[in-house]
């Protein structure tokens, strides 16, 4: 059996999966000459929500941090995760714009890209993966692994075989939520074997407490490379170990050949490196066997943990879980891995703070009515009936979705340029991905990165019995403010270049708006329209004065990265109260009926 390879994950995957993707360039460069020279096979840097984070959270240049890691790691290839047509978005994305993204990451410095499509539809990733045999790198395509009634091990080898036939290089087992199990990974990567002749590799999460054992099984069973993370940043929603892995296969026909004695001294690294994202560290911290039924990805349990919290909701976790299970069968057992996982996550947070389908998103809809490609079942027929209602569509798309889709970049070009891009075609990218954040990015670049230390690792408390409230420096449109707050139960009236808040303390660290900025002041008798969840007012639907009806868009919000509409729920003239770019609060007033 030849010699198993090992792809790191501390610099990706790890910190996404247990800080929320927070990890900072200037917390990888000081490690990556011992990194490259362990003799990994790859080491996964970019992709995911690395790139979001870094331009929402960060104020960092993605394109900056992959041209640095390519310099600092010349004797690896970096790989990254690529999510087909999405690229790095929520959304399809036409062919041209997905051919430029591969190729100028390709130039950037990415050596491999692993490439999968949330609904496993291979027309979805037929364009991504042209382009990136064009580039001349690695091309490594991914089964997103789920456990349906619908999904065999003999249905996964045929869809490999399919990945071979289009020109994988590699295939790779995507276990997103750590539901592969070790006989299961045993047979699987056997009747792959069988049916192409390809290296397989192994990407397990370790959420369920199954991964260890499942890599072993599966290098057994003829596995060629496995995925790990450095001790220091594995387990928990993470992954296994490398130098446990390592160690198990040491000295075996599947040997590693990496050296554990350098392992140590980089998990040591990394073990004072979390301690920078202490106050971001995810609760499932040991094996949490819930995510057998709720199927929820690693990568997503501290984003949601997050997203309740920013809700109010955080005691809602259980009931979010219950209520998984139920999207994910009324969504065609569609594999839970970003997107979908995001979508179906944030419809399950929807239909516990508001009632089943009270709100279905609007990434919701599209992808139960086809607009992600073809679904692995049927979703729910009443679902999809109200869904395409909806979306204004006379029946479900059966098409590959961005054949629907016009060429777009040069369109994404002259945008770009009026948000405030470079005009390079990295700014470009960015504002292609992230449109509603990259004008801010653009502004506040120059600024430079935050530092992860003061920014994200855990104050210390207060003396018992005193609650004096933190200090913190924010920016409004480009102005910083020091804001104090007080203690819990206190409120104060907040004014900002001439609006008004009230504000109130809730738990220690945390504060709602009960108003927000306000383009003119209430009426007396008009019907307040509230925000159903806590967000980002992106946009208005209608224009201020505007006669609506009660099932009209009047705003459009950002919240758990879905947007959202708001409904005027009354007839009558809209009166705005919150302006766009403002954060908002659950049940804050945003508009008035009149």
């Amino acid at each position: 059996m030849a010699k198993v390879g090992i792809t790191e994950l501390a610099i990706r995957d790890a910190h996404q999966s247990l800080h929320a993707t927070r990890m900072t360039t200037a917390d990888m460069l000081p490690i990556c000459d011992k990194l490259d020279k362990v003799g990994y096979k790859y080491i996964e840097g970019w992709g995911g929500a690395t790139y979001d984070s870094c331009i929402r959270f960060l104020n960092e240049d993605p394109w900056d941090r992959l041209r640095k890691l390519h310099a600092a790691l010349p004797n690896n290839k970096i790989m990254m995760l690529l999510r087909a047509q999405n690229l790095l978005g929520y959304k399809h994305y036409a062919d041209d714009v997905v051919e430029k993204f591969v190729a100028t990451a390709a130039k950037n410095g990415i050596g491999c890209f692993r490439i999968f499509d949330a609904c496993n539809d291979p027309r979805n990733m037929e364009c991504a993966t042209k382009a990136a045999k064009k580039s001349g790198v690695d091309v490594q395509m991914a089964i997103s692994y789920a456990v349906t009634p619908f999904h065999t091990n003999e249905k996964y080898a045929e869809l490999a075989k399919t990945y071979a036939d289009f020109g994988a290089d590699s295939i790779c087992i995507k276990d997103m939520s750590g539901l592969l199990k070790p006989y299961d990974a045993y047979d699987l990567v056997q009747k792959i074997k069988a049916k192409v002749d390809l290296p397989v590799e192994i990407h397990s999460h370790a959420t369920t407490g199954l991964s260890v054992a499942t890599l072993l099984k599966a290098a057994e069973a003829g596995a060629d490379w496995l995925d790990t993370a450095i001790s220091s940043m594995s387990m928990g929603t993470s992954h296994s170990p490398t130098e446990t892995v390592v160690e198990m296969l040491k000295s075996t026909d599947m040997d590693t050949g990496l050296d554990t004695k350098l392992l140590l001294e980089i998990a040591a690294y990394f073990r004072e490196v979390r301690k920078h994202y202490s106050a971001l560290e995810s609760a499932f911290l040991g094996a949490d066997t819930r995510i057998l039924l709720s199927q929820v990805p690693g990568g997503m349990l501290s984003n949601l943990e997050s997203q309740l919290k920013q809700q109010n909701a955080g005691d809602k976790m259980d009931a979010v879980l219950a209520e998984l299970p139920k999207v994910h069968k009324a969504a065609g057992y569609v594999p839970l891995v970003t997107p979908t996982s995001q979508i179906v996550g944030t419809q399950a947070v929807m239909n516990v703070l508001m009632g089943p389908y009270k709100v279905m998103t609007q990434d919701f809809r599209n992808l139960i009515t086809g607009k992600f490609g073809k679904l692995p079942t049927d979703a729910d027929p009443e679902l999809v009936k109200e869904a395409l209602k909806q979306n204004g569509m006379e029946k479900v798309m059966t098409c590959r979705p961005a054949d629907e889709i016009p060429p777009e970049w040069d369109k994404m070009v002259e945008e770009a340029k009026k948000a405030g891009g470079d005009g390079s075609d990295e700014d470009v990218l960015t504002y292609a991905m992230f449109p509603n954040v990259a004008p801010k990015f653009f502004a506040e670049r120059s600024k430079g990165p935050v530092d992860a230390a003061s920014t994200f690792a855990k104050k210390e408390a207060a003396p018992a019995g005193e609650n004096k409230g933190s200090s913190y420096t924010i920016s409004v449109n480009g102005s910083s403010y020091n804001v104090t707050t007080g203690p819990a139960g206190d409120s104060m009236k907040v004014t900002v270049n001439g609006t008004s808040y009230d504000v109130s303390f809730g738990a220690a660290g945390s504060t709602s708006a009960a108003a927000a900025a306000s383009p003119a002041a209430p009426s007396a008798g008009a019907k307040d329209v509230p925000a159903p969840v806590a967000g980002t007012l992106l946009r208005y639907a209608v224009d201020e004065g505007a006669a609506v009806q009660p099932d009209t868009t009047i705003i459009i919000i950002e919240s758990m990265k879905m947007e959202l509409e708001i409904k005027a729920g009354a007839a009558g003239k809209v009166h705005f109260l919150a302006a766009t770019g403002s954060q908002i609060a659950q049940g804050q007033a945003v508009a008035q009926i009149q």
